[in-house]
C-alpha cells in the first residue's frame, strides 16, 4: 500500500519496546517477536503509528500536523474523552488527547508485545470539568492485530457521564477506491446533512466530506481495498463514527493537506449516543481491534 504519509520522525528502525522519542516528543515504542510494532505519544496516550508484522503503515498521520507536545495531533488514534466533537461545553473532544499521560508499563510478553499509559484528573481538569476519575489505555501487537483497550474508573464521590471514542485514521491509497462494508441498515446521524438517515447499501464509499454517527452500529466492518482488507471490530462501544473531510473541507484544515482527505478514512469505537454513567468506584472499559487480513 503507497500512502501520502510520509513522516521521517516515525521510528521505524527499531528493534525493541520501550521508550523513544517521536518527533521530539516522548513516547514508547512497541515491537512484537514476529516484528509487529507500533508507536504511542505520552501527549495524549496517542497511537501515532501501527505497522503489522511484515507489511506497512496502516494509520495514516499527517505531515502538516504540529508536534509540539500541547497541539492536538492530526491522525493516528486520539483519545477522545470526555466529550464527543463539541456535544457539550468542554474544548472539542475533549481534554485527554492534549494532556500528557504517564508510561506505566511497556513489555513483551509470549506474542505480544504492550503498554499501558495512565491519566488522572488534577487541578487544571477539575476547574473545568469537576469530577475525580482515571483514564488507562492499553495497546498491543502481535502479527497484524493492533488491539487498543480504553479504560475508565470514576475517584470521585459523585456520579459522572462521559462519552468516548478511539478516533482511529486508517490509511488509505485512494480513499475513492476504498470500501467500507457492515452498516447496512443502520440508523445513523448525518453530521453534514444535520439530519437523521439509513444506511441503505452495504458500502460505504467516499467521493466527498463524510461525517457519520452510526448508532448502536454492527460489532465488526471490514475496509476493502485493491490487495488489502482490514477488519474492524469494537467491544463495548456503541457506536461507530465513519469520517472524511473531502477536498474542499481538506483545503481549510491548517494541519492537513489539500490532497490529505485521499489518504485517509476514519473509522471510530465510540460511545457518543448513550453516555456512559459511573456511580463512585465503578469502572467501564472498551475496546477496538484491528487486525490485516492475508
Amino acid at each position: 500500500m503507497s500512502t501520502p504519509n510520509e513522516l521521517p520522525q516515525q521510528p521505524r528502525a527499531l528493534h525493541r519496546t520501550g521508550p523513544c522519542e517521536f518527533g521530539g516528543l516522548p513516547a514508547v515504542h512497541l515491537r512484537s517477536p514476529d516484528g509487529a510494532q507500533a508507536t504511542v505519544l505520552l501527549q495524549g496516550a496517542h497511537v501515532v503509528s501501527w505497522i503489522p508484522a511484515g507489511d506497512e503503515e496502516q494509520l495514516y498521520l499527517s505531515p502538516d500536523s504540529a508536534l509540539d507536545g500541547h497541539t492536538a495531533v492530526r491522525g493516528g488514534v486520539p483519545v477522545v474523552f470526555p466529550q464527543f466533537s463539541e456535544m457539550g461545553p468542554l474544548p472539542r473532544h475533549g481534554f485527554a488527547r492534549t494532556r500528557t499521560w504517564t508510561l506505566e508499563e511497556a513489555t513483551v510478553r509470549g506474542e505480544h508485545a504492550f503498554a499501558v499509559l495512565t491519566l488522572q484528573d488534577d487541578a487544571e481538569t477539575r476547574a473545568v470539568w469537576p469530577h475525580g476519575w482515571s483514564l488507562e489505555l492499553t495497546v498491543s501487537v502481535d502479527r497484524r492485530r493492533i488491539e487498543m483497550e480504553f479504560a475508565v474508573i470514576n475517584r470521585g464521590d459523585t456520579p459522572f457521564e462521559f462519552q468516548a471514542a478511539l478516533h482511529t485514521y486508517l490509511a488509505c491509497a485512494d480513499v475513492r477506491r476504498a470500501q467500507l462494508e457492515g452498516l447496512l441498515d443502520q440508523n445513523y446521524h448525518d453530521k453534514v446533512l444535520d439530519q437523521p438517515r439509513q444506511q441503505w447499501i452495504d458500502v460505504v464509499t467516499i467521493a466527498q466530506e463524510l461525517d457519520r454517527i452510526y448508532w448502536e452500529s454492527p460489532r465488526q466492518l471490514m475496509l476493502r481495498e485493491v490487495g488489502r482488507k482490514v477488519e474492524i471490530r469494537q467491544t463495548a462501544f456503541e457506536d461507530t463514527v465513519v469520517w472524511n473531510p473531502g477536498p474542499e473541507r481538506s483545503a481549510e484544515l491548517p494541519d492537513l493537506p489539500d490532497d490529505g482527505w485521499l489518504g485517509l478514512l476514519c473509522v471510530e469505537a465510540a460511545q457518543i449516543g448513550n453516555p456512559v454513567r459511573l456511580a463512585p468506584g465503578e469502572e467501564w472499559a472498551g475496546m477496538q481491534t484491528i487486525e490485516v487480513q492475508a
